[in-house]
């Protein structure tokens, strides 16, 4: 999939283009693209990248960013 290609919201994903969809996924949430920018880039959900990237094994990045917690005094 190439980065001028988005799928149209709600168009349903299967078969060779869900593998082909998830193969371009993991390689740019390999190379440190974000499952959110990856989401703005293909026109879907968050959600659905996530669950493209789980359904394919990916290890997830933990999030990264503010913490909630109570802050170090110092």
């Amino acid at each position: 999939m190439s980065d001028s290609q988005i799928i149209k919201k709600g168009a349903r994903i299967t078969g060779g283009e869900r593998t082909t969809l998830a193969d371009d996924l993991k390689a740019k949430y390999a190379s440190g693209a974000s499952i959110r920018a990856l989401a703005a880039e293909t026109g879907r959900s968050y959600g659905f990248v996530h669950r493209i990237l789980s359904e394919s094994d990916v290890s997830l990045r933990s999030r990264g960013g503010a913490t909630r917690g109570a802050r170090k005094a110092g």
